[in-house]
């Protein structure tokens, strides 16, 4: 009769289940502050916006923006109204500041609402700033007649001032790249990253883990892209609205954007195994996405870090989506090739480390030069 002894696990070390706890705190924090960062320390500053006008007018902007450090705003002179919307539309500024008769300050909602909502404050101040100069004016011109006439003189009016009183200029606001009907905020276009990281991270994940083959794996890839890309579109333009512009096009940066976030994940764990995976999750979740600035504009950042992200998936992929979906004069090469650099990139890291694992498993050639006799005994 046999007896089966059963071994009680031992209790873990009460000082490794508190070092546990500490390093599971930390990781959080780290996390946290991963993601909460670039929100805490943007702030309004460096923004390409257009201006025209009167040297004067021009002047006194440049110089109330000098007193600031820094600067919210990145002055560029535009040749007039036309010019300023062509620079919009091509994503070389976020708005414009035409100054002279007819003031105007042009926005650009798709653009940035961060970005707009800071330029219709400006237009605020402006027309605030002209109602007080207007009515500085008028003060001086009423107290001049009044001492005028009780001089028993015969007042003098100013030119223009026998047809009534000037016309005060209205600051004009016009968006002229609004936003999508079903997206009023633009909330949605912000939050437009998460499913592309998510889909990205999801494919990598899933074929590393359940595809077995380097080759099949890059092909289930290319297909769980296009699929991924047609869907969330589908989702995102034909059904709620968010997204405009030609939903092929969208579908295709979606696609591709998937297919590069997953093509990092598995060349990393084809070279390092499974540790790859945290690791690209790592980079991907950690560093890329925070500084991805998908919901404000990228000088808003620190530098020089709101440049470095359009470098990575999710900054590229989320600034290339904004441009096809209401910017279809914008140039858009830059974020195309990053995206085909990341894929390229994962794909050789998955040769790589398929080709080295073949090499490690495969029988020394002296063991295949003894395996004829073995058989033959």
């Amino acid at each position: 009769m046999s007896h089966t002894s059963e071994v009680t696990p031992r209790p873990t070390k009460w000082g490794f289940a508190a070092l546990f706890g500490v390093l599971g705190a930390l990781i959080v924090a780290i996390v946290v502050m991963a993601f909460v960062w670039p929100t805490a320390t943007a702030q309004a500053q460096n923004l390409p916006v257009g201006i025209s006008g009167p040297a004067q007018a021009v002047s006194a902007i440049e110089d109330v923006l000098a007193e600031q450090d820094p600067s919210p705003l990145a002055l560029e002179a535009v040749d007039s109204r036309a010019d300023a919307v062509q620079r919009i539309e091509q994503r070389e500024i976020y708005g414009a500041i035409l100054l002279g008769d007819q003031p105007e300050v042009l926005v650009a909602s798709a653009a940035s609402p961060a970005a707009a909502q800071a330029l219709r404050a400006i237009a605020t101040q402006l027309q605030t700033k002209i109602d007080d100069t207007a009515q500085e004016a008028l003060t001086a011109q009423l107290t001049g007649i009044v001492g005028a006439l009780q001089a028993g003189q015969m007042p003098q009016l100013p030119e223009g001032a026998a047809g009534g009183i000037p016309q005060v200029p209205t600051v004009t606001v016009t968006d002229v790249v609004p936003l999508a009907d079903g997206d009023h905020t633009g909330a949605g276009i912000g939050a437009s990253l998460f499913p592309l990281v998510l889909g990205g991270m999801l494919a990598g994940i899933l074929l590393t883990l359940l595809v077995q083959g380097v080759v099949r794996r890059l092909v289930g890839l290319i297909v769980f892209g296009v699929a991924a890309g047609v869907l969330i579109v589908l989702v995102m333009q034909m059904w709620f609205g968010i997204l405009a512009g030609d939903w092929l096009l969208n579908a295709a940066v979606v696609a591709t954007s998937v297919t590069a976030t997953g093509a990092f994940v598995i060349g990393m764990s084809a070279l390092i195994g499974p540790r790859g995976i945290g690791v690209a999750a790592a980079i991907t979740m950690l560093i890329a996405n925070p500084l991805a600035a998908a919901a404000i504009p990228v000088q808003f950042l620190p530098e020089p870090w709101g440049a470095v992200g359009q470098w990575f998936v999710p900054g590229a992929s989320a600034n290339l989506l904004r441009s096809t979906s209401y910017f279809p004069d914008a140039p858009t090469t830059a974020q195309w090739l990053v995206l085909a650099a990341w894929i390229v990139g994962g794909v050789i890291l998955a040769l790589i480390g398929h080709r080295r694992n073949a090499a490690e498993i495969a029988p020394a050639p002296e063991q295949l030069e003894h395996e004829p006799a073995l058989v033959a005994a």
